[in-house]
């Protein structure tokens, strides 16, 4: 009796899980305390970009490595921390937004290009950066607010900022001075930001992995009839994380920038539109004052892609549900 040959293994066959196979709850619940856990490891991260961004011309820290001895001179470990807990409180609601919408228009996306018969790296990269582009603009509602008052945090008393006694000040002084619209400064820059900067990252990390298990010879003409190992999948994900944020550092740091400079700004009047922070920023360092913090932002892209979607890839095998 002839034996049948073993099926080709195709590596996504082994790495997806689809949304419909999960167990939400779980995934909800345990996801809140893992990525809390992330959040807490790379936050100083994001103060140390977000300070970098709003300096002054006459500041001394121009370098990341000054801003967090500054930080640590003044105020300490806690000072690396300004506005975490505003940040948490907002993250578990914008974070369930994003990966529901990410994970159901992810489904949709793939069944749309599929059609037209791209090459497997080029659908993933379409149908991932319009499932990230889509979860962004929905989880902008809730984040947007959270960003402002946790930015305003981050450099109170910096650079000639003013110093509050919390979130609840921060966002009370605010909508005393410029109504709910206030806690939305910058909205249709940080739409414009992260919506790009989403979509590249994913359209980055879900084509990266596929050219990765193409080379590794599991691509899906490969006669490989032995599915990866674990451990070789998370090293391809991780890789796939880092060369995302890279890539949306990249191309989204101009706009952030500028979306951050212009939510710290005071309470004053006549506070600068976008076009005068452009130029502001082009009379103080030119072109190059764009990519102000580029370092920091790049390094919490890659170090915050990579944690989040391992632990986001780990959480979805927990709490995968079996047939």
């Amino acid at each position: 009796m002839n034996t049948p040959p073993s099926p080709r293994v195709a590596p996504f066959v082994q790495t997806e899980i689809n949304w419909d196979k999960l167990d939400k709850k779980r995934f909800y619940v345990v996801g809140a305390g893992l990525f809390t856990g992330v959040t807490v490891a790379l936050y100083p991260v994001s103060v140390v970009k977000t300070r970098l961004q709003v300096a002054s011309r006459d500041i001394a820290e121009r370098s990341a490595f000054s801003v967090v001895k500054g930080i640590l001179k003044n105020d300490g470990v806690p000072g690396l921390y300004r506005g975490f807990g505003t940040v948490i409180t907002g993250a578990v609601p914008a974070r369930i937004i994003f990966l529901t919408a990410l994970e159901t228009t992810k489904i949709s996306a793939f069944k749309l290009v599929a059609p037209f018969e791209f090459s497997e790296p080029t659908q993933a990269a379409i149908a991932n950066g319009m499932a990230g582009m889509t979860a962004s603009l929905f989880s902008q509602a809730v984040f947007v607010p959270i960003d402002v008052v946790s930015q305003k945090l981050m450099v109170q008393g910096y650079s000639g900022h003013a110093t509050y006694t919390g979130g609840i000040d921060v966002a009370t002084k605010i909508i005393k001075s410029y109504g709910v619209r206030g806690l939305y400064r910058g909205f249709g820059l940080s739409v414009m930001t992260y919506s790009p900067s989403s979509a590249a990252w994913w359209a980055s990390y879900g084509s990266s992995q596929r050219v990765i298990w193409r080379l590794l010879g599991y691509g899906s003409d490969s006669k490989a009839t032995v599915a990866p190992s674990q451990s070789k999948i998370v090293l391809v994900q991780a890789l796939g994380g880092i060369i995302a944020g890279a890539t949306a550092s990249s191309i989204t740091t101009p706009l952030d920038t500028i979306k951050t400079r212009l939510q710290v700004m005071g309470h004053q009047e006549n506070r600068p539109s976008a076009k005068q922070v452009v130029k502001d920023l082009i009379a103080q360092d030119g072109w190059k004052g764009f990519y102000r913090g580029l370092g920091p932002r790049f390094f919490s892209m890659s170090a915050w892609g990579t944690s989040m979607i391992l632990t986001y890839e780990y959480l979805k095998r927990l709490c995968a549900v079996e047939d």
